[in-house]
């Protein structure tokens, strides 16, 4: 496939979600199409609700009403999902869905890359990418859930702490 998925946000019925969910994992299944709808995902939170000194802890959909999904998004997915019981649509303009951008996706958290780092605290690294490529500087600090390093550059004769991605930066062999 040329195109790449992306994930896509489905307006339904409130209280249709798990249904929509399986609804379209089984169609997609049935009509061999599973490498155009990739993923099907409902958010949800773990809770904790205090009722007359009694603590429950329950899951909750985050955003009632929505249901994510990976896809490919071709006329024959697109007919697909859209005509499953309980979907009234894709959210974006008019008949056009709009996929979600890779902030809104690391911000819900539903597409998390595993990071293997061969960097620590202290170690050199060199800038891969980025105005600063090429560049020697040592790690200062590591930020695990913001996916960024802190690294000390020596830029003009000056140290210059400057903030980068995980990905921006390699450790230097010694």
């Amino acid at each position: 496939m040329a195109e790449e998925a992306k994930w896509y946000v489905l307006h339904t019925y409130s209280g249709y979600e798990n249904a929509v969910a399986t609804t379209i994992e089984k169609a997609a299944e049935n009509r061999k199409m599973q490498d155009l709808i990739l993923e099907v995902n409902i958010p949800m939170e773990t809770v904790t609700e205090i009722t007359d000194s009694q603590t429950k802890t329950v899951e909750r959909k985050v955003f009632p009403g929505y249901v994510l999904i990976k896809m490919i998004l071709t006329d024959e997915s697109w007919h697909l999902v859209r005509n499953v019981r309980g979907v009234t649509g894709f959210v974006g303009s008019a008949n056009k869905a709009i996929p979600l951008t890779e902030e809104e996706i690391a911000a819900l958290g539903i597409d998390k890359h595993e990071v293997v780092m061969s960097y620590e605290i202290g170690s050199t690294v060199k800038v891969t990418d980025g105005p600063l490529e090429g560049f020697i500087g040592t790690v200062e600090e590591i930020e695990m859930d913001k996916s960024r390093v802190r690294v000390v550059v020596s830029m003009f004769g000056r140290e210059t702490p400057v903030d980068l991605d995980f990905d921006q930066v390699e450790a230097v062999e010694k």
